[in-house]
């Protein structure tokens, strides 16, 4: 059981908090509909395995002790007209490529969690959305509505949750196929190089990478060393996660282990709960302190040294390597500011967590044109303070949390391709927040090794 915390219920329940404030949630006009699509979902099969859950654990722990890194990325948020074999593929073989290129370039391993397979809800900043005079609930995702804005589609829906299941199933299986069936082998690398990831700024460094792991595998062939036996040279561990956001969905996949007698939440192996949604005494953090999944949280500027000591008892009360991730979300012109209190205050108190730095969110602006973006500089700036500050320290900096795709996508502005404000119109196909490229991806592996390595 886990330890009780005066800001939270004492007794814990699938349901306890339904009982506590909680914010972000659609206003679901059929209450009897939600609760028969919630009963059904409660019955059908977990995505994921308990057991699954405890690898991911204890893969974790490792990253809290600097042993390994973290490598969290994907959508900012799955669509149900997005969907697709090929899509999947280049999402997955970007993850390989960047992989390869921190674990070749640093030394470490890497830890592979997708923000995948369940990430179809978003928090937004407004409940509703207007245009030309006509004003509808927000687009928060395909998980509750539609982005086409009319009063039918921007309908909160419980139906939309059994689509949810039913694709991130379909997710699940076929990366699980790409990552134990022989596509994640380290001799099919070659295979990974995209056309357009070739033909990129990257192509060459990637390729004098893939020539020297080759060469270097070939000696060990020659040694007579049995590499095609080797599992982990032929698959790769890989982990889902997404935002625990919309509570009735993972109440509903929240089951008792028969082995360990403790609940999980197997709608995923890793949740974790957003900057907006993490007050301590409301209904995400009441829910997640029940769960034994690895869970993460967002911490930004707003986030106060007492609120976080508090915020970690509750979470991990046993203080448990491998539990609790600490996503920074702070923006390349405040983590100098915030992140270091945090992080010394953490450090004295001896909690274990693992450090992960979220670049993405606090580095967003509107473009001249009206797209939203994210310079990629300010991107590399937030990480490099990030490794900086952990040195500083004398503390891990653990890992990464990346909005990115497989796509040759237009959203995020920089890099080695040079995206300009002019060009974000050519490709932006995200349906949400704005998404690294794989080039730009591959780019960013490229440069966080060489901050791995300098630790």
């Amino acid at each position: 059981m886990t330890k009780p915390h005066k800001e939270v219920n004492q007794q814990w329940s699938r349901d306890s908090w339904k009982q506590l404030p909680i914010k972000q949630q659609p206003k679901w006009p059929d209450k009897k509909k939600l609760e028969s699509v919630t009963k059904e979902l409660s019955k059908l099969p977990p995505l994921v395995a308990s057991s699954e859950v405890r690898s991911l654990k204890k893969q974790l722990a490792a990253v809290s002790e600097g042993k390994a890194f973290l490598l969290q990325g994907g959508d900012c948020a799955e669509s149900f007209a997005e969907f697709s074999t090929k899509n999947l593929r280049d999402f997955f073989r970007v993850m390989l490529q960047m992989t390869v290129a921190l674990m070749y370039g640093a030394g470490v391993p890497v830890v592979k969690v997708g923000r995948v397979a369940g990430q179809f809800a978003k928090p937004r900043s407004e409940d509703t959305e207007k245009k030309n005079g006509k004003e509808l609930p927000s687009y928060r995702g395909d998980l509750i509505n539609s982005q086409e804005f009319s009063e039918t589609a921007r309908m909160p829906d419980p139906e939309n949750m059994l689509k949810v299941y039913n694709q991130s199933t379909s997710t699940l299986n076929y990366l699980r196929q790409l990552a134990k069936g022989g596509y994640a082998s380290l001799g099919k690398i070659s295979e990974w190089n995209q056309d357009f990831v070739a033909h990129s700024p990257q192509g060459k460094r990637f390729q004098d990478m893939v020539n020297g792991i080759e060469d270097a595998m070939s000696f060990m062939r020659a040694c007579g060393l049995p590499l095609d036996s080797m599992r982990r040279l032929r698959e790769a561990d890989f982990f889902i996660s997404h935002e625990g956001l919309i509570l009735d969905y993972e109440q509903a996949f929240t089951r008792k282990d028969t082995e360990t007698e403790k609940y999980y939440d197997l709608s995923a192996h890793m949740l974790w709960i957003g900057d907006r949604t993490r007050a301590l005494n409301e209904a995400h953090i009441e829910f997640f302190r029940g769960i034994n999944n690895p869970i993460g949280c967002k911490v930004g500027p707003s986030m106060k040294v007492d609120e976080l000591l508090k915020l970690i008892d509750i979470l991990n009360p046993e203080n448990q390597a491998g539990r609790l991730t600490l996503i920074g979300r702070f923006g390349a012109k405040k983590i100098d500011e915030f992140l270091p209190t945090l992080v010394k205050a953490v450090k004295k108190e001896g909690k274990k967590v693992v450090w992960s730095c979220d670049p993405m969110h606090g580095n967003t602006q509107k473009a001249p044109n009206g797209y939203k973006t994210r310079p990629f500089n300010d991107i590399l700036s937030e990480l490099r303070s990030f490794f900086a500050i952990h040195k500083a320290e004398g503390t891990v900096a653990g890992g990464v949390h990346l909005e990115m795709t497989g796509q040759d996508v237009t959203e995020c502005i920089g890099g080695a391709q040079a995206i300009s404000e002019v060009n974000l119109s050519d490709r932006y196909h995200t349906h949400c927040d704005p998404r690294m490229n794989a080039s730009q991806s591959l780019e960013m592996a490229f440069l966080i090794a060489e901050q791995l390595k300098r630790k």
